[in-house]
């Protein structure tokens, strides 16, 4: 599954008790994903992330990753701040403006797939957080891939979601999810109308990580990956991961817990998930890495 690591990447796999989440130019990122692993066939459904969720896995919604680390299964998850804890191994990248500007369009005009397992995520519309204002809109390959890509590449957020490479590779990752059935969701998140984020939203039911664990129906995975430094360090990923898997419970009425299961070496992924309301519930044994299973419940979203 794709990371779900709170850093630079926190997407795919669930993301345990926690060191401070701290991601700086010099501090490791938030990422929850490892490359949102691909569907499995043998199972009524699977996810990669990959995410939350906190780095990626294979191909697919199980990451098994970065950032906030997303197990190889869908996003997962999501799905995140990545454990490079040198300047020199992580990379600033400005976002092109032309690519900003392609998100300045009226609400509603992003289609989303109206066959998606998720409830329609294109259509869920913002959410306003401490932060700003944050919306997560469905990956379009044509207009996300380049940034994405740069992303993946960051050595942060590398170490966990394992697509860096040439674009081809983070296009595979994301074909995967969208040729699918609609089970594993890419997403872009903006905030404030800025793309800074990638997110991968799976039905954790339907993913091969529900082999690992007591899966329920419509439990929902996130993946998170924060691409810029900027970004990171400052409690962004715990922020907006309490927002997204509010989101998912406010949009969702079927789905009674959010997952993640982010790296258990993704120290502040998994600090940002238990700052983000998330429970650590187990550790599990998933492809390419050892993850803390973590989870958000509706029943006590307004506890935790």
């Amino acid at each position: 599954m794709p990371p779900t690591d709170a850093g630079a990447a926190t997407g795919h796999a669930p993301a345990t008790a926690a060191p401070a989440l701290t991601t700086e130019t010099a501090a490791p990122a938030l990422t929850t994903g490892t490359a949102a692993p691909a569907a499995d066939p043998a199972s009524p459904g699977s996810v990669p992330v990959g995410p939350v969720s906190a780095g990626p896995p294979p191909a697919g919604p199980v990451p098994a990753g970065p950032v906030l680390d997303p197990a190889p299964a869908g996003p997962v998850e999501d799905t995140a701040e990545a454990t490079a804890a040198d300047s020199e191994d992580t990379l600033d990248l400005r976002l092109p403006e032309d690519f900003v500007a392609a998100f300045a369009q009226p609400p509603g005009t992003d289609a989303s797939r109206a066959d998606d397992l998720l409830d329609g995520i294109g259509d869920w519309g913002p959410t306003v957080t401490p932060v700003g204002a944050f919306r997560l809109l469905p990956v379009r390959i044509e207009r996300d891939l380049p940034v994405v890509s740069r992303w993946m590449n960051d050595p942060a957020v590398a170490e966990f979601w394992q697509l860096a490479g040439p674009q081809s590779v983070t296009e595979t990752h994301l074909r995967a999810q969208l040729d699918g059935d609609g089970r594993s969701v890419p997403c872009i998140g903006l905030l404030d109308g800025t793309p800074m984020s990638y997110w991968e939203i799976y039905r954790a039911d339907l993913d091969p990580l529900a082999r690992r664990y007591p899966a329920r129906p419509h439990d929902t995975g996130v993946h998170l990956l924060i691409g810029s430094v900027a970004d990171r360090g400052r409690g962004l990923g715990s922020t907006l991961l309490r927002a997204v898997a509010d989101l998912v419970l406010d949009r969702r009425p079927a789905c009674a817990r959010v997952v993640a299961e982010p790296d258990l070496r993704n120290a502040p992924s998994v600090a940002a998930f238990l700052t983000a309301g998330f429970r650590f519930s187990a550790e599990i044994e998933l492809p390419g890495k050892r993850a803390a299973l973590m989870i958000r419940d509706r029943s006590l979203r307004h506890l935790l």
